[in-house]
């Protein structure tokens, strides 16, 4: 822990004029997958990796979405289908599918989704608010809609992209399934 005298020597060293990172550029970097025909953005710093899909466990009683899990070296991640979660007929796993590896708040999540196409730089005037007609069917957790070279990218916020419910029904089953494996 940093006691309260090494925070103020560590502020003292920080100009006054200092912005945080976000506040000194005018894009984002995004992660762009797809699914099905529609491209999504994540905030790059958001995605802690992206694997390919792999076998997964299915466990019961879990929401419709949650596919089930995996371990990934030794953490137990719980996974998600991105297509259920936003109410998209199901698609087929190709050997485009990936996971992105998430992580929220206080859970690190996989999201299954159809592709992963490409990290790319969106300016930020490029960037507008959803439209009424997205905003309100279960959309809290979209950012944006960005349009760069005719290609319209709709922004996701990931950390918003569970309930806290959801977030405590994973957490919950991530803490059964480590302590039957103790057992």
């Amino acid at each position: 822990m940093i006691d309260e005298e090494r925070k103020k020597l560590l502020k003292a060293d920080i100009p006054e004029d200092f912005e945080e990172e976000d506040e000194l550029t005018d894009e984002k970097q995004l992660v762009i997958f797809k699914l099905g025909n529609e491209e999504y953005g994540v905030d790059i710093m958001q995605v802690k990796e992206i694997i390919k899909m792999t076998n997964i466990t299915k466990i019961p009683q879990v929401p419709s979405f949650v596919e089930g899990i995996i371990s990934l070296r030794g953490e137990i991640l719980p996974i998600i289908d991105m297509r259920k979660k936003f109410g998209l007929p199901a698609g087929e796993k190709t050997r485009q599918t990936r996971i992105l590896v998430i992580n929220l708040d206080n859970v690190t999540i996989g999201g299954i989704v159809d592709e992963v196409t490409e990290v790319l730089r969106l300016p930020n005037d490029a960037i507008t608010p959803p439209p009424p007609v997205i905003r309100g069917i279960n959309t809290e957790y979209l950012q944006g809609v960005g349009q760069i070279n005719g290609r319209i990218i709709i922004l996701l916020d990931m950390s918003k992209i569970l309930t806290s419910n959801e977030v405590i029904q994973i957490e919950e089953l991530k803490e059964e399934l480590l302590n039957s494996d103790l057992q």
